[in-house]
């Protein structure tokens, strides 16, 4: 958990770092909005049900679901959107909306980002694959999530490229 805090934290710190593009203020504004209600998301998830402390996560696209198991044998699940992945060896962040790898049904949050990105004419939004950093991953995972409504954000580690998601309403019970 205290590794997920400290990147959003360092997240928090920062409002366009390594983007060529400059945005206009509104959607600088927005954006810092978003980063701020993420925060607070992440905080009360992180104090009611451990969010961070997990054993174990999973995604499953089938029905479109995370799991995320914990070593008192509670798992939470929730519906599940996948904003897009970030290749740390190459800087290069593709959006989920272009990865033909996500199931249709877990594209909606990265399209609404697309779809503000084309209405406020800001082409990192609107462009599959760009370059940037891990900062800015979190920057358009807080827009997804606020967009959809989300409940909360999470960066899963794959072995190769992390991928960024959001998801919706946590339902928790304990294993048999």
């Amino acid at each position: 958990m205290k590794k997920l805090l400290l990147g959003l934290i360092g997240l928090f710190a920062t409002s366009n770092t390594n983007s060529s593009e400059i945005y206009p203020d509104a959607v600088q504004l927005y954006i810092r909005q978003s980063i701020e209600g993420l925060k607070q998301q992440t905080s009360a998830h992180s104090a009611t049900w451990h969010f961070g402390k997990e054993k174990t996560w999973s995604v499953d696209q089938d029905n479109g679901l995370i799991l995320f198991i914990f070593p008192n044998k509670v798992i939470a699940s929730a519906p599940v959107q996948i904003i897009g992945t970030y290749d740390p060896n190459d800087g290069s962040f593709l959006w989920g909306w272009d990865n033909p790898s996500v199931d249709d049904k877990l594209k909606r949050a990265a399209n609404l980002v697309k779809a503000y990105g084309v209405k406020n004419k800001i082409s990192t939004f609107t462009k599959p694959k760009i370059f940037s950093s891990e900062e800015k991953a979190w920057e358009f995972v807080a827009l997804a999530a606020r967009l959809d409504s989300a409940n909360g954000a999470y960066r899963a580690k794959t072995g190769g490229p992390i991928v960024y998601m959001t998801f919706g309403e946590i339902t928790l019970k304990n294993q048999p």
